[in-house]
C-alpha cells in the first residue's frame, strides 16, 4: 500500500470518527429530553460503519476505508414516568425519557476521540515518511 493510500484511509477514519463523534454530541445534548408520547420521544443514534474495500483491479493490496453507511435509532425501551403535574404529561399522567445511556455515550465519546487522534497520527507520520522519501533524492 502506497503511503498516499495511507493517508486516504487514515483520512477516512477521521471522517468516520467525526461522525461518531457529532451522533455522541447529539445523544449526550438530548439525554435528559423528555415527550409526552413514545413517538416523538427521543432516541439514542448510532452511526453503523462497514469497511469499503476498494477495486483493486489486479493490484496485490487494496485501498480500504472506512464508510458510513448510517445512523439507526436505538430500539432499547424508553423511560416512563409517572408525573401528572408536569407540563408534557400526557392524558394518563405520564412523561418518557430518551433511552440515551450517558455513561455508555461518555465511554463511547472517548473511544471515538482517541481512535481520531490514532488516525491523526497514522497521517502524520506517512507525511514524515514522504517527507523523508523526497529528501532521499536530494544531493547532499
Amino acid at each position: 500500500m502506497s503511503l498516499f493510500r495511507v493517508l486516504d484511509v487514515s483520512a477516512s477514519g477521521m471522517s468516520a470518527q467525526s461522525v461518531r463523534l457529532n451522533t455522541t454530541a447529539s445523544n449526550l445534548a438530548n439525554a435528559n429530553s423528555v415527550s409526552s408520547s413514545v413517538d416523538k420521544t427521543y432516541r439514542a443514534r448510532n452511526p453503523v460503519f462497514a469497511a469499503e474495500l476498494s477495486k483493486a483491479q489486479g493490484q496485490q493490496s487494496a485501498n480500504v476505508k472506512v464508510k458510513v453507511l448510517g445512523i439507526v435509532e436505538s430500539d432499547a425501551p424508553l423511560t416512563r414516568e409517572y408525573l401528572p403535574n408536569h407540563p408534557m404529561a400526557d392524558d394518563n399522567g405520564f412523561i418518557y425519557r430518551s433511552n440515551v445511556n450517558v455513561v455508555e455515550e461518555m465511554a463511547n465519546m472517548m473511544s471515538a476521540s482517541r481512535s481520531y487522534q490514532t488516525n491523526v497520527q497514522i497521517a502524520d507520520a506517512a507525511k514524515q515518511m514522504l517527507s523523508k522519501t523526497l529528501q532521499l533524492g536530494k544531493s547532499q
